[in-house]
């Protein structure tokens, strides 16, 4: 029986098999009004003073535009596997992504926000939260690490 269950997830995709538990996208956050989940399968990389609730990571400050944080941060997607935009608000420069695992397509959904600061500068937010499960086992912790150490690559953060 496990046998033909796991073919099955295979043929019909991982995809499909999520989506009958329920979309995988799991919409919008406000930063500034966030409440972190009581499990452990989040992450917040955050500004000081903009979200709602403790950060993992401080966010970095960035001698950039967040126009142009943005399209340096867009170049970091292009190097992470199985990343695909669900949303984009440009009005708020707020993003919205599901990345896959890559032996089940397990979903997580990834909210990011560019923010102008004074002179010329910017930082980012970033909210990262598994669909499935009590435990990441640190992977959206993970994922921040990466991507910001990744976009430190293309523009070098102030602090």
């Amino acid at each position: 029986v496990l046998l033909s269950l796991s073919a099955a997830f295979f043929v019909v995709g991982p995809d499909r098999v999520w989506r009958m538990f329920g979309d995988p996208d799991l919409g919008p956050v406000s930063f500034d009004t966030l409440q972190r989940r009581m499990t452990p399968n989040d992450a917040l990389a955050c500004p000081r003073g903009l979200c709602g609730d403790r950060s993992d990571i401080e966010s970095p400050i960035y001698p950039v535009s967040a126009q142009d944080l943005r399209l340096e941060f867009a170049k970091v997607l292009l190097t992470e596997p199985r990343v695909t935009l669900v949303a984009a608000d440009d009005a708020t420069s707020t993003f919205r992504y599901i990345q896959r695992s890559a032996v089940l397509g397990f979903p997580d959904t990834i909210v990011v926000r560019f923010l102008d600061l004074p002179d010329g500068h910017s930082t980012l937010a970033i909210y990262s939260r598994s669909r499935f499960g009590e435990s990441d086992f640190g992977v959206n912790r993970k994922r921040l690490e990466r991507w910001l150490k990744k976009l430190s690559l293309f523009v070098e953060p102030e602090h």
